[in-house]
């Protein structure tokens, strides 16, 4: 009986001390239950006033923008591939990632803005050696001169007046010299001088046409119609009246009047002219191969000079007088 209540005793003494540990730990166990369930309705709480105010965030974004959802606090939940990007970031590695800056439509790329500049510079540099060639060089230079026009002059003396050098370049060719240095030959009335591209001068000239003639040094001296002396022949033209002149120029008023009567005597009475003259501008008058003597006066009129002194050629006499055509006389 003293085992069995000895170890009835002790079976007690060990339920008795099982019992006696057990309070500890309910005690214990309380507490770790406390301050977990102090820490879960911290959370909760927490996670409430989170929810509350993105609850509040939300709603204020669904005023400004509904289909927008809020971002704050949330990350991607979109499952990617292994070696992908995510489709969305934090925002915090979104301000931190560098923003490529969009390219605006039309707008050239590097390789397009370096290609004009090339071809910009290409063309200017052609620009520039091609002006160069064209006025410093003889790629386009004089090849050949030719004259047309010339009837007494020939064409080496109106080249050699001309003084054109070959291989000068045709852009800098001074025309206008080469008309002066052309217009000093006194058979010379007129001249042009013209580029024929891409390397020929062209020269037309107009020689100046002999009117009326006079005795002088040399020989005698051939007068155009302006009373310029610009040939000196051994004999005088067939044809043409001799100026019984004191001077003969082109700038005395005795010279241009005679010349002037000259030019208007009727074409018939032309080839019987055998000499014309004047002491003064007024006082013209010229004898005609039938050795009869006309008094002509000044320039004026002249039209009608000829018209009278033709109707009195047909009367007999030796000296006609219409310096006054309305009162003219034979005598």
């Amino acid at each position: 009986m003293a085992r069995t209540s000895d170890g009835s005793a002790g079976g007690t003494d060990r339920a008795g001390g099982a019992e006696g540990h057990s309070p500890a730990r309910s005690r214990s166990e309380r507490g770790r239950g406390y301050r977990t369930r102090s820490a879960t309705s911290a959370g909760s709480s927490a996670a409430g006033s989170t929810a509350s105010r993105s609850a509040a965030s939300g709603g204020r974004t669904a005023t400004k923008d509904a289909p927008r959802p809020s971002r704050a606090g949330a990350t991607s939940t979109r499952a990617t591939r292994p070696g992908t990007r995510t489709g969305r970031t934090t925002g915090t590695a979104r301000a931190e990632a560098p923003r490529r800056r969009p390219r605006k439509p039309g707008s050239p790329t590097r390789r397009r803005a370096l290609l004009r500049r090339w071809t910009a510079l290409l063309v200017f540099f052609g620009l520039v050696a091609g002006t160069v060639a064209l006025l410093y060089t003889p790629l386009l230079g004089v090849r050949s001169v030719e004259v047309s026009g010339n009837m007494v002059l020939t064409s080496g003396e109106v080249i050699s007046a001309a003084e054109v050098s070959m291989g000068a370049p045709m852009l800098r060719l001074d025309t206008d010299a080469i008309r002066t240095r052309i217009g000093l030959l006194t058979r010379v009335a007129t001249v042009d001088v013209v580029r024929e591209w891409p390397s020929t001068v062209l020269i037309e000239v107009t020689e100046r046409q002999p009117a009326a003639t006079f005795a002088g040094p040399g020989g005698v001296h051939l007068v155009d119609s302006t009373g310029q002396d610009f040939a000196t022949v051994p004999t005088p033209p067939p044809g043409l009246p001799t100026l019984a002149l004191r001077h003969v120029a082109p700038t005395d008023p005795t010279t241009r009047s005679v010349l002037a009567v000259l030019a208007a005597v009727p074409s018939q009475l032309r080839p019987q002219l055998v000499s014309i003259g004047a002491r003064t501008p007024g006082g013209v008058r010229f004898t005609l191969t039938t050795g009869k003597t006309v008094i002509w006066g000044d320039a004026t009129d002249s039209a009608r000079k000829g018209a009278v002194l033709a109707a009195l050629l047909s009367q007999p006499g030796k000296v006609y007088d219409v310096s006054a055509p309305d009162l003219p006389t034979v005598s």
